[in-house]
């Protein structure tokens, strides 16, 4: 697979919320030929990164990222063939995987930004990725392809460049966060932000201790959250962990008398490996920015946000996915549809929760490989949502509580 990999810089950037950079360095992958009409973008989600697919390429600047995170659709002959389209995955500004963020090197004091880093929005994402896409001679889309947030971004592209993309991709995402996850997202910053070693976000200086501990409960919440129930129990249960299994935070002294579950130990592990690749000022910066997104900003109505996009779109939902759920897909998909966008919503019956657009390529793929090839008339996809609309069919729950019983 031929793969141009790389950093391009933007030169200076200002960011929606009106503050400025001088240099916006933007690193991305991009995979297959560029044949003029050819071109999907790739969004990727909260805390992923331009790795989009496993290349002989890949070396130290990507080991210390998440494995090629779509690898089972990105790639010759899968849904996303980069032997027809030619790839792009760009990782977002205010990351910390070679694109401008906190962590980043200010060119003028030779010191890490930090929180002096401004804030960052998925429309500052967007327009980042148009500015690649320039700097690539890309001058439109073919189609735009993202999952849980980077649906947003995907969205964002049909809002604010209606008429550089033709086909628009939202995978287990909404036009909004709903109140719950704001809620758990809240608790996951102030994990950090009350973390002593967090310092107000200077903790980069080589003598000083990172806030791990705060990024490993962020991160925890993180898991639960695309985690369902049913996944839960299957994966888990109440099982206590193996023999060998260490508990790694502190406990309480009455803590040896009960068992160390391995639901406790997957959660543990997951935040260990997190916190050794991924920086928690970036965490913060991220969720505030996937919190904040409202399709409708600006606007009277979803559909008047989508009013000047006239290309086809592909929503794809999953029945126990209580991140962004069903309903909320159903809403999105009929915002659109009020928009005369042309538009199906894919439901996948899934007990995976919010992951399985990751874990479940064997459902995720036709729909989008025919969406990608023809349109919302692919014979893989179908408008299950509205179909269901006439019938006494329900789906799994899709709003329990996370703390109910």
């Amino acid at each position: 697979m031929d793969v141009d990999r790389g950093t391009v810089s933007l030169g200076e950037f200002t960011f929606e919320c009106g503050e400025s950079i001088p240099e916006l360095d933007v690193a991305y992958e991009a995979y297959g030929e560029f044949t003029g009409d050819n071109a999907v973008l790739v969004c990727h989600a909260l805390t992923g990164s331009a790795h989009v697919a496993s290349h002989r390429q890949a070396d130290d600047a990507t080991s210390g990222q998440a494995r090629a995170w779509w690898d089972d659709i990105v790639g010759p002959g899968k849904a996303i063939d980069t032997n027809d389209y030619y790839v792009v995955c760009a990782n977002i500004p205010g990351s910390c995987y070679g694109t401008t963020g906190p962590a980043s090197e200010h060119p003028e004091t030779g010191e890490p930004y930090g929180t002096d880093f401004p804030a960052v929005t998925v429309s500052d994402w967007t327009e980042a990725q148009r500015g690649l896409l320039d700097e690539l001679g890309v001058p439109a889309l073919h189609a735009v392809v993202g999952g849980s947030v980077g649906g947003m971004n995907a969205l964002e592209w049909a809002r604010r460049h209606p008429d550089h993309v033709d086909r628009v991709a939202a995978i287990a995402t909404a036009a909004r966060v709903d109140p719950q996850c704001l809620a758990i997202d809240a608790i996951a910053r102030r994990a950090i932000t009350t973390d002593d070693d967090w310092n107000g976000g200077d903790y980069y200086a080589e003598d000083r201790p990172k806030p791990t501990d705060g990024l490993a409960i962020a991160r925890q919440l993180g898991h639960v959250m695309y985690l369902s129930k049913a996944s839960m129990e299957k994966k888990f249960g109440r099982r206590s962990a193996g023999r060998d299994a260490v508990r790694t935070f502190p406990t309480d002294p009455a803590a040896s008398f009960f068992p160390y579950r391995d639901v406790e130990s997957y959660l543990d592990y997951q935040a260990e490996t997190f916190v050794d690749r991924f920086d928690a000022n970036s965490y913060l910066y991220l969720t505030r920015a996937m919190d904040n997104y409202d399709l409708a900003s600006g606007f009277e109505s979803d559909a008047a946000a989508l009013a000047a996009f006239v290309g086809e779109s592909l929503v794809m939902s999953f029945t126990a996915d209580w991140h962004f759920t069903v309903d909320q897909a159903e809403e999105l998909a009929t915002a659109l549809r009020d928009a005369d966008v042309a538009t199906a919503h894919h439901v996948v019956e899934s007990d995976h929760g919010h992951d399985a657009f990751l874990v479940e390529p064997e459902n995720v793929g036709p729909p989008l490989r025919d969406f990608l090839a023809a349109g919302v008339d692919g014979t893989a996809i179908t408008d299950t949502a509205e179909e269901d609309t006439d019938t006494d069919r329900e789906f799994a729950p899709v709003h329990n509580s996370l703390f109910s019983d």
